[in-house]
């Protein structure tokens, strides 16, 4: 298995403001497990899932953008705890933009009648897989 994509710092999602904060680590460290060795041995004992160490080290070092939901059940398993002992959600406060310049737009900067609007921007959402 490869080892999963991952981003240094929490995901944020731009549609919702929600963030998501990785807390594999902290976990573990409040059962007793340090390394990751120490991880991939209690899931191959505890929930029969054989990872790469490459693997177990992404997931216990890095933020992963995905985790498969069997991947999550069997950390749940392995560290006797919940998903949401591994994953919090945090609302995140919009910041607001520079204030637009009180002074007159130039002409050139005004809509022409003929314009065509433009496409609405995407909603940074994704299809679910087939």
């Amino acid at each position: 298995m490869t080892a999963p994509e991952s981003h240094p710092t929490p995901h944020t999602s731009t549609s919702t403001g929600t963030q998501v904060e990785w807390k594999l680590r902290m976990t573990a460290a409040q059962r007793g497990v340090w390394t990751g060795t120490e991880l991939r041995r209690l899931l191959a004992e505890r929930a029969g899932l054989e990872l790469s160490a490459a693997s177990v080290s992404a997931l216990f070092t890095k933020q992963p953008s995905q985790v498969k939901l069997s991947t999550l059940a069997a950390l749940c398993t392995a560290l006797d705890c919940t998903p949401g002992d591994l994953l919090t959600l945090r609302e995140t406060v919009p910041q607001p933009g520079p204030s637009p310049s009180p002074r007159a737009a130039p002409a050139s900067a005004l809509p022409s009648p003929f314009a065509v609007a433009p496409a609405p921007a995407p909603l940074n959402r994704s299809l679910p897989p087939l």
